[in-house]
């Protein structure tokens, strides 16, 4: 597949609605857990990106029998898994991989698993995962060529995890409702998308208590069959588009939001001066908002931090950022989780942005700043969309480079963009002529 690029024309009035797609992070973990019943599963509203691709490729390649039936809707049935040797190309491309370490040692007692790829955006630590498992009563060994785990059968324990690791609770989930007995997960995640691989698991029959706090009851052992499960809307896309809306000082109606899940980004984005109405399962950004950041007590600098949930997502962080630069004041950055996530600040200063970054988590935006269009790149799948938000405010044209990164987290973004008003024109990329 050839390389692509965005070619953005700024400062371009935007308008309109826009529907959030299905939660990425809940889709990834569901498709693996699809493979802990041999009965039929159907899958709504599932994001065609990349990501998932990548995925619905690799559980393939173990047997299982999976096509899509329409746009969105994914059929899988894993009544036999024929390999648990996942291929490494594919685990390399995305880290949803390390997500079959729990469904596929539950079905196949021993799995070889290959290092998992994925965003690069610090150190991403998987020991969380693997202490979780040997909990439940997997072995495990670490070599160059990945992870062996092996089980002569899953037992339900109680289980505390070393940190409230999302993908390590969801591979736990997924081992504690094979497993015999009763497992308590402890300072488990506790994101929307944990949430809906919880009700998915539940719609499957297993039992599952404490949904949406960070102790999770398993009981474990109940026969699974088969089900239909819509994925829900991507609080982290929704994020995305408030923050289009604000630096572009546009008015945009996003559908289905998934409102209940939004309070702490809503919180987030009103300390930079951006309201927002909740009109049933819609929300709406105003125009023209004045975008004031709301100094602290006494007139101190405010901060804006990320932390586990239910507090502002780190996924979320950096179209913040970008945000930030158009309004009036200055604000503390503080992303606490991955210590890579904030290098990217380095591309929007070219454009003109008044950012100081002043160690790997902390970065002083000062705003407002009038950006220029240049070209950059999209060095991972968030910092790449926020990229494409500043680029569609700044004036001039903008390139931006490697585009795939971010068609792995927004399906056909740049299209539904387009529907807003925005010019964004998806070229080859001159450079690998």
């Amino acid at each position: 597949m050839s390389a692509l690029q965005f070619v953005v024309q700024g400062r371009q009035p935007l308008a309109g609605t826009i529907v959030p797609s299905g939660n990425k992070n809940a889709a990834l973990p569901i498709v693996c857990a699809a493979l802990l019943t041999e009965h039929p599963v159907i899958l709504e509203n599932v994001p065609r990106i990349r990501d998932v691709e990548t995925l619905v490729e690799l559980i393939a390649s173990a047997g299982v029998d999976v096509a899509w039936t329409s746009r969105n809707t994914l059929r899988i049935h894993a009544k036999e898994v024929r390999s648990a040797n996942l291929d490494p190309k594919l685990c390399k491309k995305i880290r949803a991989s390390i997500l079959l370490a729990g469904p596929l040692l539950a079905r196949c007692g021993e799995i070889e698993l290959p290092p998992p790829g994925g965003d690069v955006i610090g150190r991403r630590r998987v020991d969380t995962h693997f202490l979780a498992l040997e909990r439940l009563g997997a072995s495990f060994d670490v070599s160059e060529k990945g992870f062996h785990l092996s089980t002569p059968g899953l037992r339900g324990a109680d289980v505390f995890l070393d940190e409230p690791s999302v993908t390590a609770t969801e591979n736990a989930l997924c081992a504690a409702v094979a497993a015999s007995g009763t497992t308590i997960l402890r300072n488990a995640a506790c994101e929307p998308h944990v949430q809906d691989l919880c009700h998915f698991l539940v719609a499957l029959g297993a039992e599952i208590d404490g949904i949406g706090t960070n102790k999770i009851t398993i009981e474990g052992g109940r026969t699974l069959g088969g089900a239909t499960h819509r994925i829900g809307p991507d609080h982290i896309e929704v994020g995305s588009f408030i923050g289009l809306a604000a630096a572009t000082g546009s008015e945009i109606r996003i559908a289905d939001a998934g409102v209940e899940h939004l309070r702490s980004t809503l919180l987030g984005f009103a300390r930079l001066g951006v309201s927002c109405k909740i009109e049933g399962n819609d929300l709406v950004v105003p125009k023209d908002q004045e975008r004031v950041i709301q100094s602290d007590m006494g007139g101190h600098v405010p901060k804006l931090e990320d932390q586990p949930w239910p507090a502002f997502p780190a996924d979320t962080m950096s179209i913040a950022v970008v945000a930030a630069t158009q309004c009036t004041g200055m604000i503390l950055i503080h992303e606490k989780m991955f210590e890579s996530r904030l290098f990217f600040v380095d591309k929007l200063v070219s454009m003109g942005a008044r950012i100081v970054l002043c160690d790997p988590h902390r970065a002083l935006v000062s705003g407002p700043s009038r950006l220029r269009g240049g070209t950059v790149d999209s060095p991972d799948i968030r910092a790449g969309m926020a990229m494409l938000v500043a680029a569609l405010c700044a004036e001039g044209q903008s390139t931006i480079n490697n585009v795939g990164q971010i068609e792995r987290g927004y399906e056909r973004i740049d299209e539904r963009l387009r529907a807003l008003g925005a010019q964004v024109e998806r070229v080859e990329d001159r450079r690998a002529r």
